[in-house]
């Protein structure tokens, strides 16, 4: 006679649901999440996987709705109110916006020190001070965006929260800076590759990583750790006047951060990042499914990709082996450098944006600009 189910807690039956939306949305603190997050969270991010929400945009609004709960639970005590009415929206734009110098003789302006402790100790805040006005409207942003999901009408266009948000920035202004201090151009990006010299498995992985991210037009850290073989067709050789033909790749990015899944956006790979990628793919024995996968340690290629914090974390040990800043590059380096590279050799803009895929001239523009004017004549007018 078969034993009858035991009964699952709320936590393990939020758990069991986060597992089957996992192959969308990766999940790396599974547990945590199904304590912090309502049965009705769940749902709700269930009900956007199944409306083939970008997968980028739903990992950003998990990650947002998992620190509005924490934070929510911490400075109330209890999960977040849906609608959330205006004065906690308010409340949660005192907590992030505030005046340094001000704390300095209020000791209540701003986060209160027992929610900042107990966001610290979850590893939700890790910076001191103020967070950025950008991720506080990306945040209500998110936030307004699950709450029409649900049906809901909020209060995130009151004139009175706009006017916190307003006032609250002019109070503390700061200087937006690049995602990456430094760009990674052609002459970082060939003392990155001569860390990657020898032919270990490591070494190989990292060189096609590299080169890969930076030949295509500067992909995206999200587009390289969720590269798939099946992505990847075999071009004829690009014929050279002179010498061996160069072998061709062409990558199929499907959904990306500016795109749909029904738009086929094509870039390519020809000659060393071919025979990179190539190289690193006979030597793990990779024929389908994730291309860039983590190394165990005793050099066992793992059956699962890499994330892309783990894409990041590769470039700066690669920074740091070079024997440069790591805390000036990172992953987007390499998408900044790809189109400061082009403007130093003078490729034209628009040829350069058909492999890069950038969406916006005057984005895409702004590294030619930066480029054309440190070596133009007006810097060298003395």
């Amino acid at each position: 006679m078969a034993k009858p189910k035991t009964s699952l807690t709320a936590v393990e039956r939020r758990t069991e649901e986060l597992d089957t939306i996992a192959a969308v949305l990766p999940i790396e603190r599974r547990d945590e999440l199904a304590e912090l997050l309502t049965d009705q969270d769940v749902e709700t991010l269930r009900h956007l996987v199944n409306q083939g929400m970008g997968d980028n945009t739903l990992r950003a609004l998990t990650s947002d709705l998992t620190y509005l709960e924490a934070w929510g639970l911490a400075a109330t005590g209890k999960s977040l109110p849906w609608p959330a009415p205006e004065a906690l929206l308010l409340k949660f734009v005192a907590h992030h916006l505030w005046d340094p110098k001000r704390r300095e003789t209020d000791s209540d302006h701003g986060m209160p020190v027992d929610v900042d402790e107990n966001l610290r100790s979850q590893g939700f805040l890790k910076s001191a001070g103020p967070h950025a006005p950008s991720t506080v409207r990306r945040r209500l942003a998110n936030w307004s965006t699950l709450t029409k999901w649900r049906g809901l009408d909020g209060a995130f266009a009151s004139p009175a929260l706009k006017s916190a948000i307003r006032l609250a920035v002019r109070a503390v202004p700061r200087t937006r800076g690049r995602k990456s201090a430094k760009a990674v151009t052609g002459d970082v990006l060939a003392k990155l590759l001569a860390t990657c010299a020898s032919d270990s498995l490591r070494d190989l992985r990292d060189r096609a990583i590299l080169m890969v991210a930076f030949a295509s037009g500067g992909r995206r850290r999200s587009e390289i750790a969720g590269l798939r073989r099946e992505q990847l067709t075999v071009e004829p050789p690009i014929p050279v006047e002179g010498g061996s033909p160069l072998p061709s790749l062409a990558i199929h990015l499907g959904r990306t951060k500016t795109t749909s899944g029904d738009e086929d956006d094509v870039v390519y790979l020809t000659g060393r990042p071919v025979e990179a990628l190539n190289a690193w793919m006979m030597a793990a024995k990779i024929d389908s499914g994730s291309v860039f996968r983590a190394i165990g340690r005793w050099g066992t290629v793992s059956r699962r990709a890499i994330d892309p914090q783990s894409v990041n974390a590769i470039i700066k040990q690669r920074v740091e082996l070079a024997g440069l800043e790591r805390g000036e590059f990172s992953a987007h380096g390499l998408r900044s450098g790809y189109l400061t590279e082009a403007a130093n050799r003078g490729i034209p803009l628009p040829e350069a944006m058909e492999q890069s895929r950038h969406r916006s001239v005057q984005q895409a523009s702004s590294y030619y600009n930066s480029a054309s004017r440190r070596t133009g004549k007006a810097a060298r007018l003395l």
